[in-house]
């Protein structure tokens, strides 16, 4: 049994801060499983490098070619120069995981990880459960889900809760007494319509009062102003 070779190598400095740190910050950005993928994406990117400093004295249309097939593959490069000028990032965009978030199939990248291994990514009409496919510009519009996800609503706190349940609160009172303000000016309103039909009607009453006061002074005045009768005049004898 032939033993297989190593795609990647190890750094050098084990203990390298600045890169530890380089690669915590891409393993979170990417959802990768260890560093491993991340020293095989630049040893991937190493032998790219490699071929392209072999073309450099190769004639125009080799160039070309191999310049052509990166470009097939999602990498945009122009020229040889281009080619020398990727790092491990630009390879680790091309990965199926990557492309599946960025598609928005996904929510995050460890989720669509955990899809492709559970074998529900089509690429095409291929299940492909490989994280680390590598796709192409001419994959990338048939990539599938073969589940539909159901998204959840965060589960609010307890604080939250109560929160709300104070504010519903606050709000069905004022409503309360809103309504317990319009129902007590429409009762002043009604209660100054009646005052004001009860003074009008005594105001009625007492002009009523006086007018007949004062027919019946009238008529006791005109009584007194008729003459009384002529009585026959006795001849004095």
């Amino acid at each position: 049994m032939l033993r297989k070779r190593k795609k990647y190598s190890r750094p050098r400095k084990p203990f390298d801060k600045p890169r530890i740190e380089e690669e915590n910050v891409l393993r979170e950005r990417y959802g990768l499983k260890n560093k491993k993928e991340i020293w095989k994406a630049d040893a991937a990117i190493g032998r790219l490098r490699n071929l392209a400093k072999e073309l450099i004295t190769a004639s125009e249309e080799e160039k070309q070619a191999f310049v052509d097939r990166l470009n097939k593959k999602g990498f945009n490069v122009e020229n040889i120069a281009g080619v020398l000028s990727l790092d491990k990032e630009d390879w680790l965009k091309r990965r199926l995981q990557t492309i599946v978030f960025a598609n928005g199939l996904t929510s995050t990248p460890k989720q669509a990880r955990q899809l492709i291994a559970h074998k529900h990514v089509s690429v095409g009409s291929q299940v492909v459960n490989i994280p680390s496919y590598m796709v192409s510009l001419e994959e990338e519009p048939d990539i599938k889900l073969k589940i539909t996800l159901k998204v959840q609503t965060p589960k609010k706190s307890k604080a939250e809760e109560i929160i709300e349940d104070i504010v519903e609160d606050g709000e069905g009172s004022s409503e309360s007494e809103d309504s317990e303000g319009v129902k007590n000016v429409e009762d002043l309103k009604n209660v100054e319509d009646s005052e004001v039909m009860a003074s009008e009607e005594g105001v009625s009453e007492q002009g009523s009062e006086d007018s007949n006061i004062a027919d019946e002074s009238v008529n006791a005045e005109e009584k007194k102003e008729e003459p009384s009768e002529d009585k026959p005049k006795e001849d004095k004898k």
